[in-house]
């Protein structure tokens, strides 16, 4: 999703003009892993796939399906010890052909629906979730 620049009047930041998106990576912190990924997986129609623990600090990590040079963010479901799930200000919006399609899915797969497909006007559509975790996220289509 595109939204119009706003000029900064911070005397200490400079305008960056870069080719590439500014999100690198996003992570959805989880309770139940496996449910987790049983309902991003049946939601979205793709396969998780296991990460290892960097460090052996008890991370379990599932990433979502990408590719390394490819533009737009990778990321990862994440349960680690003192971070609970839900109740965050972050929001991932996840690329549809449209958005109605996954949407149908949430409830079935154990989420529920905040806001359901609507017009964003230029950009396209969207439509809010909950996960099974409680996590709020979004759909983004251009039909």
């Amino acid at each position: 999703m595109a939204t119009a620049a706003k000029t900064s009047t911070n005397p200490v930041a400079k305008e960056k003009i870069t080719s590439t998106n500014p999100v690198v990576w996003f992570e959805i912190y989880v309770d139940d892993f496996n449910r987790a990924i049983k309902f991003y997986e049946t939601v979205l129609g793709n396969h998780l796939d296991s990460m290892p623990d960097p460090n052996n600090q008890g991370l379990q990590m599932a990433s979502f399906p990408m590719q390394q040079d490819a533009p737009n963010a990778g990321g990862a479901l994440v349960k680690m010890e003192g971070v609970k799930a839900g109740g965050n200000s972050t929001i991932v919006y996840f690329t549809c052909d449209d958005v109605a399609v996954e949407a149908a899915r949430v409830t079935n797969a154990g989420g529920r629906i905040f806001k359901d497909k609507m017009s964003i006007g230029q950009y396209g559509f969207m439509a809010l979730c909950f996960d099974s975790e409680g996590n709020m996220f979004g759909l983004h289509s251009q039909k």
